[in-house]
């Protein structure tokens, strides 16, 4: 069989949807031959395919090259040599393309079925609680719902479970889960599906509660502010009953006749939150004992604001990817900026003027892509990312730039690192670099000139892959698509790790699977620790050129203030946009929110529920060039606040500056 030269990933992705829209009408004769034809590959097992480029004879051609691609690479992973790795169940496409000296050659599919694993046991989930109750009061309801896992786990979305009392005139439970205690007895709960069975039992017992007293934090708060609502339960005595649920509900009126709606959310645990101005009741109930108090929420920001454009440095002839910004050891302000899909370049600018931003220097790499850049503390040190290297051997690239005019190249370290490096991060003298997207590996690059792998983490779980790590305080931060983000103390102590011996704090992960990006932060408000969780998605494809493309996701609020017990709390979703990266300073959020332009968020006090709903934006900005990658299709990639202006880098035309002003100077 003839040999053939392979192509990277990432160069793959751009070939093909470069030529997507005309690729059956000009395909060219010839064929392509590739063993096995077909497959089933189980959840978590490999494969490889190997394919022969023939000739219209059906002679091996010489020269040729040949690429891969999934058309669904979250759930069906392949790389460079062609080989598979099944992430989820279902019937996906490998598309087979030969590249030829003369142009691009023949295509052919090859279908994959990646069968649903073996059911293994019933998992119910109880709402709201943190363990499966073995009582119930009389009047009182909880919800309970239920999936079929296997051996790992994993839900199987395709099983229904159905749960069913056998006394429903002591407990009833409706469709959707609920379970209703009627009178005091005893009753089984039955869960059926995927074969099996699972029983719970539980005990009805007499509510002693006869009277309830609702009280709330505040009668007049902003759209946003959480308002704390208590109650007091008596018994027909007069004293204080324990221990006993109630249930918390609203109803809501708009303040206007605009035809608004005044909608909010309220939590079991007495916590609401209004999303836009209005009246809203909240009901307390126990049994046969029940209260309400209205409040009022008012529009959260008198004084709208506007981001104003500052300063532009224009790059429209490549993608451009992540940035830095950083003070310099001149104390003049500069950034560095990557590439994508070009030849290896990573641009630094001098930003001390936001309004005259100059490119200052330019260096390359062996790389089709420098995907991220980091700048270390002391302004001394950048480390740029390598996709795509001629030789796969793709790494980091270390500079000097204490001379930001004359960077200055003083290592590479490509040692195991051969399968792409997506995103780097720099702490304390250390480089967390990703490798192939399965593992980020920690480099002691105390000694830059000469950087040693000391240590490296990786999650062994089925198709489990990672995007990025971000580390503060000793933390690493990793986002790691459907395994969601995980903790790791890689010196902070709290588990006694160190970045030699790195250790599991603690993880979450949500039903999506499109965990992109993670930032962590303190709030100096309430002290609540959150982990604020990025999505990343194109469901209606990533276009390169001509066309602009429609993201999709939202940015996950989860508070990590127990580390054993995270909780997603709250959401910031724009419509019709997607997410890719996020900074937040004081209690400010600034989100790179792709085609929805760079927006800046209001993050102060408890978060709760949907912060775009309840109008937290402070503003927001759309980037377009007539001259761009794709002409006028903003696509915001990463966002910086620094020295009161927000940087961000525009995957279609370079780098960007703005600053936010209120309506009133606009109009000036």
């Amino acid at each position: 069989m003839q040999r053939i030269a392979l192509v990277p990933a990432a160069i793959a992705v751009w070939l093909l949807a470069a030529a997507r829209v005309n690729a059956q009408e000009n395909a060219p004769s010839g064929s392509i031959r590739v063993t096995p034809s077909e497959l089933t590959l189980p959840i978590g097992e490999k494969a490889r395919l190997s394919a022969e480029v023939l000739d219209v004879g059906g002679r091996p051609v010489e020269d040729a090259r040949v690429v891969f691609f999934s058309r669904a690479r979250r759930a069906l992973r392949i790389d460079e040599t062609g080989e598979l790795e099944a992430r989820q169940a279902g019937s996906f496409e490998v598309v087979v393309r030969a590249l030829l000296p003369t142009g691009r050659g023949p295509e052919t599919t090859v279908k994959v079925t990646v069968p649903q694993p073996e059911p293994a046991a019933i998992r119910l989930r109880w709402h709201g609680l943190d363990d499966a109750p073995t009582r119930l009061y009389t009047g009182t309801a909880v919800r309970v719902t239920g999936d079929v896992v296997d051996a790992d786990a994993v839900a199987r979305d395709d099983l229904a479970v159905a749960i069913a009392s056998d006394a429903v005139d002591v407990a009833a439970i409706d469709a959707f889960g609920t379970v209703t205690a009627l009178r005091p007895g005893r009753i089984t709960l039955r869960a059926t599906g995927g074969g099996l069975e699972l029983s719970h039992d539980l005990e009805i017992v007499d509510n002693p509660v006869r009277a309830l007293a609702l009280r709330a934090s505040a009668a007049v708060v902003r759209t946003g502010d959480v308002v704390q609502f208590e109650t007091t339960l008596r018994d027909a005595a007069g004293a204080t009953v324990d221990g006993v649920p109630v249930l918390y509900s609203f109803t809501a009126a708009p303040d206007d006749a605009l035809g608004n709606a005044a909608t909010g959310q309220i939590e079991q645990d007495g916590r609401f939150v209004a999303e836009q101005p209005g009246l809203y009741t909240v009901v307390a109930t126990c049994g046969p004992a029940s209260s309400r108090v209205t409040i009022r929420a008012d529009e959260r920001f008198a004084q709208k604001q506007k981001l104003e454009l500052v300063g532009h440095g224009p790059v429209l002839d490549v993608h451009t990817s992540d940035l830095w910004v950083w003070e310099g050891n001149d104390g003049r302000d500069y950034c560095v900026t990557g590439t994508w899909g070009a030849n290896g370049d990573a641009i630094f600018w001098d930003v001390t003027d936001p309004e005259r931003i100059e490119r200052i220097a330019t260096v390359t790499v062996d790389a089709r892509t420098v995907n991220d850049v980091k700048v270390s503390e002391d302004g001394r040190l950048c480390v740029i990312s390598r996709e795509g290297a001629s030789n796969r051997k793709n790494g980091i690239v270390a500079f000097d730039v204490s001379d930001p005019h004359h960077p200055e190249k003083i290592s590479e370290f490509d040692d195991e690192l051969t399968g792409g490096v997506h995103n780097v991060f720099i702490h304390q003298g250390y480089v967390y670099a990703l490798s192939a997207g399965r593992r980020y590996d920690i480099l002691d690059a105390r000694n830059p000139r000469a950087p040693v792998r000391v240590g490296s983490f990786q999650l062994f779980e089925p198709g489990a892959s990672i995007h990025d790590v971000w580390v503060v305080d000793g933390i690493a931060y990793s986002s790691n698509w459907q395994y969601g983000l995980h903790l790791v103390d890689v010196g902070n102590g709290i588990k006694g790790g160190s970045p030699s011996n790195p250790v599991e704090i603690g993880s979450y992960a949500y039903p999506s699977g499109w965990n992109h990006a993670a930032f962590p932060w303190r709030s100096p408000d309430t002290g609540k620790f959150y982990v604020f969780a990025g999505d990343e998605a194109f469901p209606y494809g990533l276009y390169t050129k001509d066309h602009p493309t429609y993201a999709r996701g939202w940015i996950h609020i989860v508070d990590f203030t127990d580390l054993e017990h995270p909780q997603e709390v709250a959401r910031y979703e724009v419509p019709e946009a997607g997410t890719h990266n996020l900074w937040i300073e004081g209690n400010t959020m600034y989100v790179a929110y792709y085609n929805g332009g760079v927006r800046v968020v209001d993050v102060s006090g408890d978060l709760m529920g949907d912060l775009y709903r309840q109008g937290r934006e402070i503003g927001f900005y759309l980037p377009t060039h007539p001259k761009g990658v794709v002409p006028n299709a903003p696509m915001v990639w990463g966002p910086q606040p620094h020295k009161g202006h927000v940087f961000f880098s525009d995957w279609n035309s370079g780098l960007w500056a703005v600053k936010l002003v209120d309506d009133e100077r606009r109009r000036r």
